[in-house]
């Protein structure tokens, strides 16, 4: 840890300083970018689901090579056809339905697992990482000149119901500049992937913390880059995309107290 726990400025939905909060000992953690990199991919390849293959896939077929002297290709074919067709063999481009030449098993390790501590310290890195304002520009974010970091925004931002009076709350902030650099950017997937439920690549934009469920979670989610989460479940994958740390982030003043109070600050 460095440093010692310091006061920081609280905004009201008018973007106006209404008083300061002591930050929670979380935020004096030193930014250890190497942990919170393991962390990412202990996360991000949680999610991956193992494949595998039937070993008999591309097998089950009567067809056998006719070997040489027949003045065509020696591959495989199939028994009992009048034009005998290649199949079974190694690689789908030689034959249609052929085997997989190297498929995929159920044995391939996919996931990168880490330490329960050192997840935890890499949350808490990353979360110390979001009150460094030289880390949130690195990430390309645009910050308004004055405001302080961590942003802590008064209770009643968990009150706002509409989009719209999401974004007035932005506007008067100072941070819907960050929000349309990421609307500016948003692009077509090149591939397949539009078929399937990823039509759009969109950035990061901020991410806003509330202390637990509220109205306020329909309105900001919805804006282009925006993520919405509660404090008992912030993960890396929150707070460091990419696994890189000082993710643009708005804290309700709720979500700090209940940081304070939680055990290991995580």
């Amino acid at each position: 840890m460095q440093g010692p726990v310091r006061m920081v400025t609280v905004y009201d939905l008018e973007g106006r300083e209404t008083g300061k909060v002591e930050l929670p000992e979380v935020f004096s953690y030193e930014v250890r970018e190497d942990v919170i990199k393991r962390a990412y991919l202990a996360a991000l390849t949680a999610r991956i689901q193992p494949q595998g293959r039937n070993p008999m896939a591309g097998k089950r077929t009567t067809a056998e090579s006719w070997g040489v002297g027949y003045g065509i290709a020696r591959v495989p074919r199939v028994k009992g056809e009048r034009h005998p067709r290649a199949a079974s063999a190694a690689f789908v481009t030689m034959a249609v339905g052929g085997r997989r030449a190297h498929a995929p098993t159920v044995e391939r390790r996919i996931r990168e697992r880490i330490n329960k501590k050192e997840r935890r310290l890499a949350i808490k890195s990353a979360i110390a990482a979001t009150a460094v304002r030289e880390l949130v520009e690195k990430r390309g974010h645009v910050l308004p000149p004055g405001i302080s970091l961590p942003i802590v925004v008064r209770a009643e931002i968990e009150e706002i119901e509409t989009t719209k009076q999401a974004r007035e709350f932005l506007a008067k902030i100072g941070l819907w500049s960050d929000v349309e650099r990421v609307s500016k950017r948003v692009k077509i997937r090149a591939g397949k992937g539009k078929m399937r439920g990823r039509r759009y690549k969109e950035g990061k934009s901020l991410l806003v913390v509330f202390s637990g469920k509220c109205k306020a979670v329909k309105a900001f989610r919805n804006l282009p880059g925006v993520t919405v989460a509660y404090v008992k479940n912030l993960s890396v994958l929150h707070l460091a995309p990419g696994g890189v740390p000082g993710r643009l982030t708005v804290w309700s003043e709720g979500a700090i107290k209940a940081l304070a109070e939680m055990r290991n600050g995580v």
